[in-house]
């Protein structure tokens, strides 16, 4: 059979039944989250907290959310991802409105590690359903259901500083948000496949025994966080570092710096909207190559490159590169034998938030020991050690 003929006997991407739903998912958990983050600094203010206890409370909220992922593979295989995500996506709207009316420091502190916990298990539990459908499907799906979050931060980004700039308080903004999101899990959740509940090892459908405490930990697990965990830590350096590098170290002014970032996002979101295609037709395993080539291309003129216009440039192709390495990272996951795919795709996330959370702290400290320049530019061969580590086959 022709690669057309074999292209034309897979559902197109309107066909994938619960394609929709779950990107969705991605959508509305982006939306929260990104509101969440976007605004910090007013939390901050509103509760006049210090820069290091402000920076607890998002170490809390990362280690709720890793410790609720450990659960999350399980908890899918009982009562099944749709349960899990109607609860979730009910949940942490109601968590985003209370944080904006929290009567003091501490309160704010425990409500953002809830928020951390249901976060995490959103996380978890809406990758092992995207895995799911995609491999029912048997047509790639996770690039678009990422590049669903991708467009999430963007449009909570700008929504954000226009409502900020227009003088909307913070417990206005995030209740009517809290209100909107609520009614749009609440509306979702009775459309979402019903995916994961008792999922045997392997990916076929039927009954299988309770995974051990230790289940899923392969070697090809392990190689595949261990991949996404330098893949997590070249993004933190672009969105953590790359503004901060131009301005320090190119002496780009300030708004021109932040380009940076939206260069890197921009690439990014444009690189998942093809991403589902382009695995389609190539394989993932040449496109995973491909993009952690380009990623290294791009951080190479980003950080090499001395003119500043090129240099941005340099993100956004440094952006586009990276955009499929973590869908195509949880597909490859999802078939793994040995374990339910829901257990696989929860162990593989918690390596995904341990490269979000190491990869600023890392550069940070390698940047007071070497120079920023150097250290951003030791990004370049680690992204081409990720295009040559082994994949599963």
């Amino acid at each position: 059979m022709t690669v057309n003929a074999q292209l034309a006997a897979r559902p197109t991407a309107r066909g994938v039944p619960g394609r929709w739903p779950v990107t969705a998912v991605f959508l509305l958990n982006g939306l929260t989250l990104s509101t969440y983050i976007v605004r910090a600094p007013s939390f901050k203010s509103a509760h006049h907290f210090s820069d290091g206890r402000f920076g607890l409370t998002g170490l809390l909220f990362a280690l709720a959310a890793l410790a609720a992922m450990q659960f999350v593979g399980p908890l899918v295989g009982r009562v099944g991802a749709r349960a899990v995500l109607r609860a979730t996506l009910a949940v942490m709207p109601l968590l985003l409105a209370g944080l904006a009316v929290a009567p003091g420091p501490w309160w704010f502190a425990a409500g953002a590690t809830v928020l951390g916990a249901v976060h995490g298990t959103t996380d978890a539990a809406m990758n092992a359903s995207a895995v799911a459908v995609e491999r029912r499907a048997g047509r790639p799906i996770l690039n678009g259901c990422h590049a669903a979050w991708s467009v999430s931060a963007v449009v909570a980004s700008l929504s954000t500083a226009a409502l900020a700039h227009a003088g909307v308080s913070l417990a206005a903004h995030l209740v009517v948000a809290g209100a909107l999101l609520l009614a749009g899990g609440l509306v979702l959740g009775p459309r979402l496949p019903d995916t994961g509940r008792a999922e045997p090892a392997g990916g076929a459908d039927g009954s299988a025994e309770a995974p051990q405490p230790r289940a899923g930990w392969s070697r090809d697990l392990l190689l595949l966080g261990l991949t996404v965990t330098a893949v997590m830590i070249c993004e933190g350096g672009a969105l953590g570092w790359g503004g901060i590098f131009l301005h320090d170290a190119r002496h780009a002014t300030l708004s021109l710096a932040a380009a940076a970032v939206t260069a890197y996002t921009g690439g990014q979101t444009l690189g998942r909207l093809a991403g589902d295609r382009l695995s389609l037709r190539w394989g993932g395993t040449p496109l995973f190559r491909l993009g952690a080539a380009v990623a290294a291309a791009g951080f190479a003129v980003a950080v090499l490159v001395a003119r500043l216009p090129v240099a941005v440039a340099g993100f956004a192709l440094a952006g586009l590169g990276t955009s499929v390495l973590v869908p195509l990272t949880f597909s490859a996951a999802g078939k793994l034998p040995g374990a339910p795919a829901a257990l696989l795709v929860s162990r593989l996330t918690t390596f995904t938030y341990t490269g979000i959370l190491l990869g600023p702290a890392l550069i940070g400290w390698a940047a007071d020991l070497f120079g920023l320049a150097a250290t951003m530019a030791a990004l370049v061969p680690l992204l081409a050690l990720v295009a040559l580590a082994p994949r599963p086959r």
